[in-house]
């Protein structure tokens, strides 16, 4: 009785109540071993929804896969705000520092296309600019100028 299950919990608060319990109960796996696991694995991630599909064996045995969640909704924690722009060019609702842009893009970089950290920042900046979010005060566009020029390689290179 092999199975997979796929749920969405908030990063590093899941628990043993649904989704997850009532999804395990009925499973050979120790419902207490998963709910931990994903904790671990999630952590970094603090409240943000993030997929997760839990492999299982008939031997109580489990495998997770902790998925990213969408970068939006990292720019939305990191900056802590609810809803994007209607208006992304005119109206910003939040500003995030280089520094928050590159946390984002290392969180996200294993889904993303980007070959290294300062390619993922591009992308990241590409989906503040969507949600009328600046960056460093400045526009996201013109920010991503600047770090096509260079201007920022010191601090988005990886470590």
């Amino acid at each position: 009785m092999a199975g997979t299950i796929e749920v969405l919990v908030p990063g590093g608060q899941a628990n043993p109540g649904p989704p997850l319990g009532p999804e395990l109960g009925p499973t050979p796996v120790d419902v207490q071993a998963v709910v931990q696991q994903i904790n671990d694995e999630t952590a970094a991630f603090d409240g943000t929804e993030v997929p997760v599909t839990v492999d299982y064996e008939e031997d109580g045995s489990f495998e997770i896969d902790v998925g990213v969640p969408p970068t939006a909704a990292l720019v939305k924690d990191e900056a802590g705000f609810d809803t994007g722009s209607g208006e992304p060019q005119e109206d910003f609702v939040a500003d995030l520092s280089v520094e928050q842009v590159k946390t984002i893009a290392e969180q996200k970089h294993p889904d993303l296309l980007a070959y290294d950290t300062i390619n993922a920042a591009k992308e990241v900046v590409g989906t503040c600019a969507s949600m009328g979010v600046t960056i460093e005060g400045d526009d996201a566009r013109a920010f991503k100028e600047k770090v096509d020029s260079g201007e920022y390689d010191d601090v988005l290179a990886e470590a």
